[in-house]
């Protein structure tokens, strides 16, 4: 079936006219391929990385060498998704109790035309680990298509997601992604 954009038309979650490259915290989710569980398991509550979840974990780490702009605060690999709170330009977002101001401006690209937007982070993450998974293993589609982001708005927001990916794993199989 070819694309008709009639049908095929997908709903965008991102905010509407945001800033995506501007200083922030954001929550990010990022789920495989029919949810397949390639990462590991759950052992006792406490995640068991497999060499996939290993790879996963260590381009997740790697998102800073290629941003510098980033850090990385809380994050957990699961058997089929990784939860993580990405933090763009400042240290401590979230701490004043404002909601993002939207901008008009274009992202501002990093050398050689690197976007610098958490779209572009999350693109070259799974770009790394399908890279893996293509020269090492039979499995060719790893990455459902798109990922679900939430811009962190205050402190208060910024400690919930900070403890329920902290404690992830020992609600596994209450969670929304259990397979």
């Amino acid at each position: 079936m070819t694309y008709n954009p009639t049908i095929h038309r997908r709903k965008s979650i991102r905010l509407q006219g945001y800033d995506y490259s501007q200083a922030g915290a954001y929550f990010i989710t990022v789920c495989t391929h029919n949810r397949a569980p390639l990462f590991g398991e759950i052992v006792d509550g406490f995640m068991a990385l497999n060499t996939a979840g290993q790879i996963v974990e260590k381009c997740w780490c790697a998102i800073p060498e290629h941003f510098p702009q980033v850090t990385l605060d809380e994050f957990v690999v699961m058997p089929n998704h990784v939860h993580g709170i990405i933090t763009v330009g400042v240290n401590n977002v979230g701490a004043n109790d404002y909601l993002p101001q939207p901008s008009k401006k274009t992202p501002r690209p990093l050398q050689h035309g690197t976007s610098r937007t958490i779209g572009s982070m999350v693109r070259g993450f799974k770009i790394g680990v399908t890279r893996w998974f293509r020269a090492n293993t039979d499995i060719h589609a790893v990455w459902q298509r798109n990922y679900y982001e939430h811009i962190i708005r205050n402190e208060d927001a910024y400690l919930k997601i900070a403890e329920y990916i902290q404690t992830n794993p020992q609600r596994w199989e209450v969670d929304t992604y259990y397979v």
